[in-house]
Parts: C-alpha cells; structure tokens; sequence
C-alpha cells in the first residue's frame, strides 16, 4: 500500500493552484504532484489525486457521494436553505445523491440522448454560420461566438426566449462561484444573482404553464403537474441548473480549443484541410485543455484510491486536468495530437454524475471549430487573453482575435 504524501512542497504546489498563474498553466504543478504520490494531503485535511486512474476511480465509483446540504450549516450557514444561492444549487440534481440524483436524471436524460443531440446537427450549424457571417476585423470570440452559441442552443432547447438569454452569463457566473468559493462576500454575491436568476425562471414557468411549448422546461411542468415526480421546488432548480450547465462547460471548451490550435499551427492547419477529423479532435481538445479541472466528494464507505484507504467520511479531490496529462494513459501527454488513438478525457466526470450535456458539448464544438479556422485562415490573436479567476472552471472571460 502506498501512502499519504503533505508537507510542505506539496501545500506550496496546491496553493499556487489556487494563483491566476497557476491557474493559467496548471499542468506542471500538476506533473510534480503525481511525482510526489498518487495521493497527497491538502492543508484543509482532502486527499487529492492527480493520476488518470484515481481520478477515475473517484468520478466512476458510487462509493463516492457528494456532501450532503446540511453541511453547510457546519461551514458557517446555518441558514442556508434560506439562502437563494446555497439552496438552488445544492439541492439540485448536480449535488443530490441516489435516489433522487436517480428520479430528478431520469425525467431529463431522455432531452440529451445521442440520437436527440444529432438531430440537432442542421439547426447548430445554420446557427454557427449566422455568428460567423457578422465577424469581422478584431472581435472577442468569447463575446462573439464561444458564448452566444450554446447559450442559445440550451435556450431553445429549454425554451428560454432569445432576447433574454445574454442576461445570463454573468448572472451564472457569479451564481455557480459558491462551488468553490463559501465566504460570505461570495454568497451574497451568489445570492444576487440567484435571486435574480429564481425570479425569471418562475415568471417564465408561470408563461408555461398558461402557455405550454414543445421545449423542455414545458414538458418538466406536465411531468410536475401529473403526480408526485418532481416538486415545485425541483422543478425550478433543475431548469435552473440545466440552463447554466448548458453554456458554462461549452464556452470555455470553445475558447480553451481555439488558443490550444493558435499554440499549435500545424494541428490548426490539420483541422482547416481537413474537417473530418472534427471528432478526434474535440476529443483531444477536452483532454489538452479541459474547462472542468477538479471535482470533489466524500467517501460513503472505506474505499481503495491510489494504494490507500479512503475512510468514511474522507474528502477527496480528483484534479481532471491533472489525470488527463497522466503520462501513464496518454503517451506525450503535453502534445496537442487531434488524431490521438485510444483518447478517452475524463473532463466530463464519470459514473452517476457523467455531465448529461456531454453530447451536446461535443457536437457545438465539432460544428464550430472547423467552420471558425475554415472561415478565417489567417486567424490570430489580438491581444492577451483575459482568463476566469476560478478554481475547478479552466476558461476565458475575453479572447480578443484578428478575423482579417
């Protein structure tokens, strides 16, 4: 058996995880922490692994649970079901363990089946298309197209009207900062814009229910109003977090995608010659760079990771990022390779809580990326690129870029 690995290298590696520098190019601290042990000590008491196998250990198996809501009375909110923030987000279907993960996945996962996401190839292209033909000169792409394309994707799939789902994006962002953030000056703000974001999706819920629509947030209110499926309550988280999830993860593939092939020109190049390869190359987009870096949980029961035991009770951190440059399952792993054989990321979990946009993400991108360096073959960039100061979100607030 291996064992557990603190001091302080390893408290200095994973504090400067925490930095805008590190942030920006986490992967050699990443790389060390591996060397050091496959499981290593945070200075707050977690186990945190870094390897392509732990962390997929951690994602898949069902041992692992995340915490439950009552928690957060003991980190300092006792009133948290109080809180607009705290309660939308942790009593949604993203935090919740079986069996209502199980019932409240069950009711939406037939809205993001492969075959439904296909069917929605021909609308995200002409939608592509239509961002693409009004670039020109020197534009943010994160403005311009890494944002507005899943927004409205999700938005008309959820049944969100067009004109009011710009609002959203930092509304979001200041919402979803309480997953890593829980000071109080980071839940007031949350709260803000979860207040904001509670009140449209009830007027809006109120419009359906008047008005039913062939979206999803229509059918979720026939599924709430025919029996005891899905409560008031849950209904309203779930549209909430559905929303959300549904342009966060994309947008920061999307812009990570676009510096990763300036970085690399001879792989942009590939892609530009040949489109094809869009679906390998996502793949390895995911994996080089990918917009979720870490996720968290507790062991349920004593669990094996990394040659150690995981008590009951254990927190345990698995850095995605970090297992997808494990050299151990991606040989040259800090290659950009759009035809990497055998290429499986971890960057969307894994197990009960595998991201159900999943499919969704991945068609966006492979529409958008070979249409965006086919359309504009002298693409660069303009300017620095401004990165979002988050711990377990990898991602871009501005990408300033050259269309000429």
């Amino acid at each position: 058996m291996s064992g557990i690995v603190d001091g302080p290298e390893v408290s200095a590696l994973l504090g400067e995880l925490t930095t805008m520098v590190g942030r920006a190019d986490p992967y050699p601290r990443y790389a060390r922490l591996r060397e050091i042990s496959p499981v290593v000590r945070a200075d707050d008491g977690a186990l945190v692994v870094t390897r392509y196998a732990d962390c997929s250990t951690v994602a898949r198996d069902g041992r692992f649970v995340h915490m439950p809501p009552d928690v957060l009375a003991v980190l300092g909110f006792p009133d948290w079901a109080d809180r607009p923030s705290l309660r939308m987000m942790f009593t949604s279907m993203l935090i919740r363990n079986p069996p209502d993960h199980t019932r409240l996945r069950r009711l939406v996962s037939g809205a993001f089946t492969a075959r439904r996401v296909a069917e929605l190839r021909p609308a995200i292209g002409r939608l592509v298309d239509e961002l693409l033909d009004g670039l020109d000169g020197e534009v943010d792409l994160v403005a311009a197209l890494a944002f507005p394309l899943p927004v409205n994707v999700i938005g008309e799939l959820l049944g969100v009207p067009a004109p009011d789902r710009a609002q959203f994006q930092p509304l979001v962002r200041d919402w979803t900062r309480i997953l890593e953030v829980l000071t109080p000056e980071a839940v007031d703000q949350a709260d803000a814009a979860a207040a904001v974001i509670r009140t449209y999706l009830e007027d809006l819920i109120a419009t359906r229910r008047r008005r039913p629509g062939a979206d999803l947030l229509s059918a979720l209110i026939a599924v709430e109003e025919a029996g005891d499926q899905l409560s008031g309550e849950e209904l309203l988280t779930t549209a909430a977090l559905l929303f959300a999830a549904g342009f966060e993860t994309t947008t920061n593939l999307l812009a990570n995608s676009v510096v990763a092939l300036l970085e690399h020109p001879g792989e942009l190049a590939r892609l530009r010659a040949e489109p094809e390869l869009a679906q390998p190359a996502v793949e390895e987009l995911l994996r080089f760079d990918s917009p979720v870096q870490l996720l968290a949980r507790v062991a349920a029961d004593p669990v094996e990771v990394g040659g150690v035991v995981v008590g009951e009770g254990e927190r345990i951190v698995a850095y995605l990022g970090a297992a997808n440059r494990d050299p151990d399952r991606f040989p040259e792993p800090d290659r950009l390779w759009l035809e990497r054989p055998d290429n499986a990321p971890v960057s969307f979990g894994g197990g009960i809580h595998y991201c159900l946009g999943a499919p969704l993400a991945r068609l966006e991108a492979q529409v958008a990326l070979p249409a965006l360096v086919r359309r504009f073959p002298a693409l660069a960039l303009a300017g620095a690129p401004q990165r979002r100061d988050s711990l377990s979100i990898k991602g871009l607030t501005r990408l300033p870029v050259s269309l000429r």
